[in-house]
């Protein structure tokens, strides 16, 4: 069996259960053995009093919601497993092509950028401020801590499979990956959304509108990537 085939057959349904448990499950990241290394720390502005002051006055006109604050939160997970692989492509012997590597690029600023603001967001507001895990949102259920994967974010294993591929292999099973981690991203948005009072804090509203613009494009473009491969191969 092919490393693709058996990524593809692996590839777990989008997991929906996150968007129904309570604020009250979420609590800051811990530091459990990871079966991956963690992204590069990202550095986030300290809230100040004047932040804080903003931010319960923007929430006053837009009130923020626990469907926003387990968006914020898990979306950072969710950020942090898209820079783990992106990371990947230029990680020594790995025989990336140039355009898979620019594109990793483009991934990893955004989204670490992408990651202050919603750790920022959430420590203006007195939330639990999650740290980048790229196994999953950190979870509390009966009494049992463990990570929740968000929708579309490859299994400890996929990933292992992921790492362990060299060249156009690995070219094709990022994308594939990397496709689905971002519908992941826009089924997030969509759950955002279609949640009553959900969305209506301006930062909230504009940063999952980026998100879902965003990563809708780079579908797209990797898309274009994936068939290329796949038509050069059967050229030959």
């Amino acid at each position: 069996m092919s490393a693709t085939k058996h990524f593809v057959d692996t590839m777990p349904q989008a997991n929906r259960i996150w968007a129904a448990i309570g604020v009250a499950g979420l609590i800051g990241c811990g530091q459990a053995p990871p079966p991956v290394p963690t992204p590069t720390p990202v550095q986030r502005s300290v809230s100040t009093p004047e932040a804080i002051a903003k931010a319960q006055a923007d929430s006053a006109r837009y009130p923020y919601t626990e469907a926003d604050i387990r968006f914020m939160t898990g979306m950072i997970s969710h950020h942090a497993q898209a820079i783990t692989m992106a990371n990947m492509t230029g990680e020594k012997d790995r025989g990336a092509a140039p355009a898979v590597v620019t594109l990793s690029g483009r991934i990893i600023n955004a989204q670490k950028d992408e990651i202050a603001l919603m750790q920022t967001w959430l420590g203006d507001r007195r939330q639990p401020v999650a740290e980048p895990n790229p196994n999953g949102m950190r979870m509390v259920m009966n009494g049992v801590e463990h990570d929740m994967l968000m929708p579309g974010m490859l299994t400890p294993e996929q990933l292992n499979l992921l790492r362990a591929s060299r060249g156009e292999a690995f070219d094709e099973l990022f994308l594939r990956s990397m496709i689905g981690h971002h519908n992941g991203a826009t089924m997030m948005v969509k759950e955002l959304f279609d949640t009553y009072g959900a969305g209506q804090d301006q930062m909230v509203f504009k940063f999952a509108s980026d998100v879902n613009i965003d990563q809708t494009t780079e579908i797209a473009r990797m898309e274009k990537m994936l068939a290329s491969i796949i038509f050069a191969r059967h050229s030959n």
